[in-house]
């Protein structure tokens, strides 16, 4: 899809239509190659959840409904949203619930926004993040091929106004990859967000099967290289088990990821949203997740979180995060230690 540098370049509502239709067609007419399907969706105990709202997760999900701000744990249906929302962490959905891909993983409704955009949504989502008490919030968006950026200047503006309103806030962006326009990029460094991240999601034989036709294995890998390359800070990606990929795919896929500076991994079990998504072809076992963990602990990734329902803004994750980037070396070893016990507990739960 042609990238648009200037607002007055902004795609017609027929070609934008045109690709979405394109893209919705192909996706839902392929088949992952050389792998067999489930044909029951019956799911191991190790992906059983419970359910619980405490005091905490009532309240956060208040404070959000009266802002009328939308999260990614609601609208992608984490499994951990009661775990996470009990300890006081959401991550923060922007522009809307309509994406306009179509990946076939994805939860979020497609749909064209006709770029309509709530232009105070910026300072809405800063007012509830300073008053919520938190220390680290993840801002996460739709992709939005509709606007000229991509969105990138409203994703901008909302963690200018965090850190406004509270400087000591640590903020990750979960972004898309903007076409791999280094212009989106750029604004996005230059926020200040603290931690960088954008998902890889599979192996690069399962890419085109997966993910939207708009998005490419190689384009994210640039995304994260040049993230790493211009700002130096921590970049974060994530990638899914289940849908088909070898145990080869997925250490080629580490080895892919860290070569391009990523600092921190996570990895966890796909879930399929409904029937219309694309099937889980395996449930990968806890031990595996183990081995994955350990491979990529020895690749050099300075955080690690694999296991079956770890996602890539798990709470665990950010925890050790905030470790790292409060700077403190003693601090950093034990939230690294830490965050291995805790995420070995959750995975053996």
């Amino acid at each position: 899809m042609k990238q648009f540098k200037d607002a007055e370049q902004k795609p017609s509502s027929r070609i934008f239509n045109e690709n979405l239709t394109e893209s919705i067609k192909s996706i839902s007419n392929q088949e992952i190659k050389g792998s067999k399907t489930m044909i029951y969706d019956r799911k191991p105990d190790w992906l059983r959840v419970t359910m619980s709202s405490s005091g905490n997760y009532a309240e956060l999900k208040r404070g959000l409904r009266q802002l009328g701000l939308k999260t990614i744990c609601e609208e992608a249906r984490c499994p951990n949203i009661y775990e996470c929302w009990t300890g006081g962490t959401a991550t923060i959905l922007l522009m809307g619930d309509k994406c306009t891909r179509a990946c076939r993983f994805c939860a979020v409704s497609t749909g064209n926004p006709h770029g309509v955009l709530d232009t105070g949504e910026p300072e809405r989502v800063a007012a509830q993040v300073a008053s919520s008490g938190l220390t680290y919030i993840v801002i996460t968006s739709v992709d939005r091929d509709d606007l000229p950026d991509g969105g990138s200047a409203h994703i901008a503006r909302t963690v200018k106004s965090i850190k406004k309103l509270n400087s000591g806030i640590l903020v990750e962006v979960l972004i898309p990859d903007f076409g791999g326009s280094r212009d989106s990029l750029d604004r996005i460094i230059e926020s200040g967000a603290d931690v960088l991240a954008h998902n890889v999601e599979t192996v690069r034989r399962l890419t085109y099967s997966v993910r939207d036709r708009r998005a490419n294995y190689d384009q994210s890998l640039d995304v994260l290289r040049y993230l790493k390359e211009a700002s130096g800070r921590i970049t974060k990606t994530s990638l899914m088990l289940g849908l088909g990929e070898c145990r080869d795919e997925v250490i080629d896929t580490l080895h892919d990821i860290r070569e391009v500076g990523t600092d921190a991994i996570t990895l966890g079990q796909y879930l399929r949203p409904s029937g219309w998504h694309i099937p889980v072809t395996e449930y990968v076992a806890p031990e595996v997740f183990k081995q994955y963990g350990s491979a990529a602990s020895e690749m050099g990734f300075r955080m690690v979180a694999s296991g079956p329902l770890v996602r890539s803004s798990y709470r665990a994750g950010e925890l050790f995060m905030e470790g790292i980037l409060r700077s403190a070396p003693e601090a950093e070893r034990g939230a690294s230690n830490d965050f291995r016990e805790y995420v070995s507990a959750k995975v053996e739960r």
